[in-house]
């Protein structure tokens, strides 16, 4: 195991001081008595993605809905997790926020290659916290397995879980200073991002994990498919040097390709590398921690939190296996390369080929409807609720648009929804709207409320009801 982390260091990540802190005195074999095989070296089998999403499946012990998540509750879980084995893993205060909340640092294996991992440096952004609680746990259960021990035995595991409490509090971006501790790099204003640089600089981890959430409409390049985890290779110059660190930064990045695309066919993604010399990310690994950048965005599902929280918890514990393993040596960077690159065009729905019969008072048209949608965070109090809205922001034509759900409505009319307690299966006249505008109508901006109607003699039979 040494001889495989010194071989990996020195061949991925050139930390040249690695070989001379972790070499041993070479032993000279010895002769086998006449007859007898060479001794096999045990090798503990890869953690495998389908394995990895059916432990999630069974022991998942994370929140049913990550965004609601406050810090009052990490502090908890995280006392929760210290008390339950208190030799495993071990916490402590990093800093405080702007508003004095605790940043803390939790980590666990007592190997000599330091991975560090921080999550919720935008307040809103909340997945991956989940994720690190539930990967938590499963260390735990099953450190006496040989993949996991391995792990346990060639890393130490750094964990950062929300970087940004004040911004959580909020459910929002920024801190209370209102700074983007992601543009903080530099000026180093914010007490979150410095406590983060100061654990980076005692701990000196040669790879990190930045762990983030990206908006619903970003697309897996131009396939028509949400780009549900999006990876990025972190460059440290304009130039984006391929340096050792950022080798292995896109081999690991094709390690987590291969593991979630049997999860998530298509979905998968790559962020855009334009350096940007303000963010930790590329400031980080120009300070020595090669850093990988894991976006979390759609799911098209009414209740996307636990395929998103799944698929980060199979990411990371993938890409920790290929470190301790040696494994990520071997993996093709152009796995990682050719990944379809971000693109923010992507629709929540997207109503195709009807008739717009507008509510405006202008005759009908062919047109389809984009409807965008995102979820945000009502804050009262010590109450917090999730609300979902929907919008259409755009109409006409949208063949060559993609969207999570494509509605056919051929043959069909779009009509905005007149009247809440309309159903699949009603029968109703249109209304008239040329003498008075509709109080709802389909038009740009407008809330996502839409009846599909389909003539039928003199009347329309309602065929669905589009709401989010």
């Amino acid at each position: 195991m040494r001889r495989i982390l010194i071989a990996f260091v020195a061949c991925c990540l050139g930390v040249a001081a690695a070989s001379a802190a972790w070499a041993q005195p070479a032993v000279k074999p010895q002769p086998k008595p006449a007859g007898q095989p060479p001794a096999q070296r045990a090798v503990a089998p890869a953690l495998t993605p389908g394995a990895l999403a059916a432990a999630w499946d069974a022991g998942h012990v994370s929140w049913p809905v990550p965004p609601l998540v406050r810090h009052a509750d990490v502090e908890a879980k995280l006392a929760d997790v210290k008390r339950g084995d208190s030799d495993f893993f071990q916490l402590e205060e990093i800093g405080r926020s702007v508003e004095g909340r605790s940043i803390n640092h939790i980590w666990f294996g007592s190997g000599p290659l330091h991975v560090l991992l921080w999550s919720q440096m935008h307040g809103d952004e909340p997945t991956a916290t989940a994720a690190l609680f539930d990967i938590f746990e499963y260390v735990r259960r099953h450190r006496s397995e040989p993949a996991v021990a391995r792990m346990l035995q060639a890393l130490t595991i750094d964990v950062v879980p929300m970087l940004n409490p004040d911004g959580a509090e909020r459910s929002q971006r920024r801190n209370a200073q209102g700074i983007d501790i992601n543009r903080d790099a530099l000026r180093m204003q914010s007490p979150e991002g410095r406590a983060l640089k100061a654990l980076r600089d005692r701990l000196k981890a040669p790879v990190g994990f930045n762990l983030h959430n990206q908006g619903w409409r970003t697309e897996a390049g131009k396939t028509g498919q949400p780009a549900t985890i999006s990876l990025l290779s972190v460059a440290f110059d304009e130039a984006r040097t391929e340096s050792p660190g950022r080798l292995l930064t896109k081999r690991i990045c094709a390690v987590i390709r291969d593991a979630l695309e049997p999860l998530a066919p298509g979905r998968v993604a790559r962020y855009d590398d334009e350096f940007e010399e303000r963010a930790y990310g590329d400031n980080m690994t120009k300070w020595g921690t090669s850093t990988v950048l894991i976006e979390t965005g759609a799911w098209p599902a009414a209740d996307p939190d636990p395929y998103l929280v799944r698929l980060n918890f199979v990411a990371i514990l993938s890409a920790l296996d290929s470190l301790a393993s040696g494994r990520v040596a071997q993996a093709d960077k152009r796995r990682y390369e050719s990944l379809p690159v971000n693109q923010s065009t992507l629709f929540y729905a997207i109503v195709r080929n009807g008739t717009v019969a507008p509510g405006t008072g202008v005759a009908p048209f062919a047109a389809d409807v984009g409807i965008v949608a995102s979820r945000s965070v009502r804050v009262a109090g010590s109450e917090r609720t999730i609300r979902q809205t929907a919008r259409i922001d755009d109409l006409g034509d949208l063949h060559n648009s993609g969207a999570m759900e494509s509605i056919d409505a051929t043959g069909l009319v779009v009509a905005p929804l007149w009247s809440p307690s309309l159903k699949a299966g009603d029968v109703v006249t249109l209304p008239d709207w040329s003498a008075q505008r509709a109080a709802r109508v389909v038009a740009q901006g407008e809330a996502a409320e839409l009846v599909l109607l389909r003539l039928q003699g003199s009347a329309y039979v309602v065929e669905r009801v589009v709401r989010y």
